[in-house]
């Protein structure tokens, strides 16, 4: 892996991040237009960071960002690099109304890898770092739920040592539902 730095959102990332949601899940075949609560990702820091939760990005410089030659696009800039990864925690009071409840858990919203840089251990990187941020404050369970259109994510939570614990629909997507003791 290359010189992944990852931190703690900065407000000058708010258009890169929303740059990544929406590559990413069109290169899944999903319209970003379509995918329901995506509003907190036009206010990270009442979303994320004044809930008690957290929101983290993943940057490269620029000359480790370079993408294949034949990569319809790149990563988006930010002030110190370009964004490559990117996802958020919550406590599960604070998610969304209709997803589940877990008392006392915390739920992963908004993982994000750039299509250019998947399958590089970026994802694993951040998800370790959003599980020790979930640790360090407290929280003995964490949830992750994903869209059955995006068979990497589910594949990812899987291996990641997350159990299915259940299916839903919501918004017309087929939802699967993983958690995780920590």
């Amino acid at each position: 892996m290359s010189d992944l730095r990852i931190r703690r959102y900065d407000p000058r990332d708010a258009d890169a991040v929303w740059d990544l949601h929406e590559w990413a899940m069109g290169e899944t075949g999903t319209d970003p237009d379509d995918v329901p609560g995506t509003e907190d990702l036009r206010d990270v820091e009442a979303s994320y960071l004044d809930t008690g939760g957290t929101f983290l990005v993943g940057v490269l410089d620029g000359d480790d960002a370079a993408a294949s030659p034949d990569a319809d696009r790149s990563p988006p800039s930010v002030h110190d690099g370009v964004v490559v990864a990117m996802g958020g925690l919550l406590p599960n009071e604070a998610g969304h109304a209709d997803e589940r409840t877990v008392p006392g858990a915390a739920e992963l919203h908004r993982m994000r890898v750039a299509p250019t840089h998947q399958r590089r251990g970026y994802g694993h990187a951040l998800l370790a770092r959003l599980e020790a941020a979930a640790a360090d404050l407290g929280y003995e369970t964490l949830l992750a739920t994903t869209a059955r259109t995006q068979p990497a994510a589910v594949e990812f939570y899987r291996d990641e040592g997350y159990e299915r614990v259940g299916e839903s629909t919501v918004a017309g997507y087929e939802l699967v539902h993983f958690e995780r003791r920590l």
